[in-house]
């Protein structure tokens, strides 16, 4: 339910910041009519979000033994690479989120404004798709009883929810949220979590023959802090934990830890020079740690 609830939350503050800069700045320009298309566009991505994560499970379901593993393998890899991506991306181009969809806003007005909910609809979709797959990833890898699809269902929702919430206030000017820090923290809970999530496609695919090789067991404690239960329990909700991993398993969590978290970490440079940029997706400047101008603009 806690890795659901964190991708969900990031998700869905990352796509309510998009939506925010774009009614704030159709008010701005005192095109506040078009804002109808806006939420017609982030409405319809809505649905297909939903859509794609009911087929999604309901593929899941379709599969047995072998091609059930290959199939939870592949897709909780596919989740961890977006996931990955999705963080990086926000790294590398939130400074320059709210200039560029402003510029694309003045370029869709002067083809009739249709355009502006495509925008929308692709800004939100993204996001909705990226969350269907992590929640089917960490339903599957996370899972300590039958109930676990329920409880990631339930944590993604409460974290939409609180996305919606915190999306509605920043663009009324309710509260000025601290950007620098939500990116900067999320990320590195994330490559966290997404490290687990990697070791849990790589045992599926272990299981089904796939990898056949490292498979001795590394470690077992599961007598001591089992992955069912108790504390155990509550990191394997969360981080994705085993008490007894494969060596193969532990390597791919140790790498995809080192590796990610290191690019994650180092100081970003501007190209042609020596100095070391601020983070894009930190920056005061990036999708709404400055104030959006609302309804009183």
């Amino acid at each position: 339910m806690g890795a659901a609830f964190l991708v969900a939350l990031r998700e869905g503050i990352e796509a309510a910041l998009i939506i925010s800069i774009l009614l704030a700045y159709l008010r701005q320009i005192k095109q506040a009519d078009k804002q109808y298309l806006v939420w017609w566009g982030a409405g319809l991505a809505v649905v297909v979000s939903v859509a794609v994560g009911a087929v999604i499970f309901a593929a899941g379901a379709e599969f047995e033994g072998t091609g059930e593993q290959v199939f939870e393998g592949l897709v909780t890899l596919t989740a961890v690479g977006v996931l990955t991506w999705m963080i990086f991306w926000m790294r590398r181009q939130g400074a320059r989120v709210k200039s560029e969809l402003q510029e694309k806003v003045d370029a869709a007005l002067m083809t009739g404004g249709i355009a502006l909910g495509g925008m929308a609809f692709i800004a939100v979709v993204r996001e909705g798709i990226e969350t269907a797959l992590f929640i089917f990833a960490a339903a599957k890898g996370t899972a300590v009883d039958n109930g676990a699809v329920w409880e990631q269902l339930l944590g993604a929702t409460l974290g939409l929810l609180l996305a919606a919430a915190l999306g509605v206030l920043l663009y009324r000017g309710g509260i000025r949220m601290n950007l620098r820090t939500f990116f900067r923290y999320t990320g590195a809970l994330l490559i966290v979590v997404a490290a687990g999530l990697f070791a849990f496609g790589v045992h599926e695919l272990q299981e089904a023959g796939w990898l056949p090789f490292l498979t001795g067991t590394a470690f077992d404690i599961s007598g001591t802090v089992p992955d069912d239960s108790g504390v155990g329990g509550i990191l394997r909700a969360i981080f994705g934990y085993q008490a007894n991993p494969t060596w193969l398993e532990v390597v791919a969590w140790v790498g995809y830890l080192v590796t990610v978290g290191w690019f994650f970490l180092r100081p970003q440079r501007v190209p042609g020079t020596t100095a070391t940029a601020p983070d894009p997706a930190a920056a005061n400047t990036a999708v709404g740690t400055d104030r959006l101008p609302g309804p009183s603009s």
